[in-house]
């Protein structure tokens, strides 16, 4: 009595095989991109929190000092971000590097800001009186969740 031994997948087990991975594809692909936004917002709101705290910290060194004047501005270039506005005035002691896709900070005047999250640009202002606040403009948005 002899059998045939079998060694390979038949093609109906591929389909099979391949008809499941598509499925769970389908499933798992819209899950990652809410991913990246949460991760995206996860990160301006410990990068806004770290601003308004070297704000503040700015703001004491400067009454032990004397000097009841809030920093002038947050950067003094376009390239690194958040770094104070010059050598005596530190913010943030790496800064945050610029740029204008999804999940980074950009420039747009001496104390505006744009952070862009889901392909939507959240304004931001500093004041010169030590507030760095969302734009009004914007409430309502995705980038509520920046500052909530």
């Amino acid at each position: 009595m002899s059998y045939i031994r079998r060694d390979a997948f038949t093609m109906i087990e591929l389909v099979f095989v391949i008809v499941v991975l598509g499925i769970l594809a389908a499933i798992a692909v819209p899950k990652f991109a809410a991913t990246r936004t949460d991760a995206q917002i996860s990160k301006a709101r410990a990068d806004i929190s770290a601003i308004r705290s070297a704000i503040m910290t700015e703001r004491q060194s400067r009454l032990i000092k004397g000097d009841s004047a809030w920093i002038p501005q947050l950067s003094d270039n376009n390239g690194t971000l958040f770094t104070g506005s010059d050598v005596n005035h530190t913010l943030l002691l790496y800064g945050v590097s610029s740029g204008t896709t999804d999940g980074h900070w950009s420039r747009t005047g001496v104390n505006a800001y744009i952070y862009k999250v889901g392909s939507k640009n959240c304004r931001f202002a500093y004041d010169g009186a030590g507030k760095f606040t969302l734009n009004a403009a914007d409430a309502g948005t995705i980038c509520d969740n920046l500052v909530n």
